[in-house]
């Protein structure tokens, strides 16, 4: 017998992909998402305006309201900070992580190019030691490869 194959809800698939899907629809239980075509608590971004939007228009208690929405009072508070400082757009999550070569600066890569220039045989694991030791920085080999192999208009 063939295996049925489910094919991908759209909707669901873009949510996924703009890292706005919300995992936990399932918990949403305020009315406006129940049985609504317009209202989709599969959204995050959504859900999450919907849940300020009670509290501030509303004036419907944190503690109910992020409940209701799926959400504990702490995440609540994290979206409405969120939302006061960037808007929509920060209702979406972030990854999570550095954003950006935290401790190889320009500075730190300029000097690991000058090194290279002298002396092209130096492996990563010598420019470890060699940043540690100008820097007193511990960075990942792997760290100086990607660094070294960025274009250079990045560092400046």
């Amino acid at each position: 017998m063939a295996k049925k194959t489910k094919t991908p809800d759209p909707k669901t698939e873009a949510l996924r992909r703009q890292s706005a899907f919300n995992a936990h629809a399932v918990g949403v239980t305020d009315p406006l998402f129940a049985g609504s075509d317009f209202f989709d608590a599969r959204d995050l971004v959504q859900v999450k305006y919907e849940m300020l939007r009670r509290v501030r228009v509303d004036a419907r208690p944190i503690t109910e309201s992020a409940s209701a929405f799926g959400f504990s009072r702490p995440s609540f508070y994290q979206a409405q900070s969120a939302f006061d400082l960037a808007g929509l757009g920060g209702l979406l999550p972030k990854k999570p992580g550095p954003r950006r070569s935290h401790k190889l600066s320009a500075e730190v890569v300029t000097f690991l190019e000058q090194l290279l220039h002298a002396d092209g045989s130096l492996r990563p694991a010598v420019l470890v030691e060699q940043v540690h030791e100008r820097f007193g920085l511990r960075v990942h080999p792997r760290s100086i490869e990607r660094a070294l192999a960025r274009p250079k208009k990045k560092h400046q």
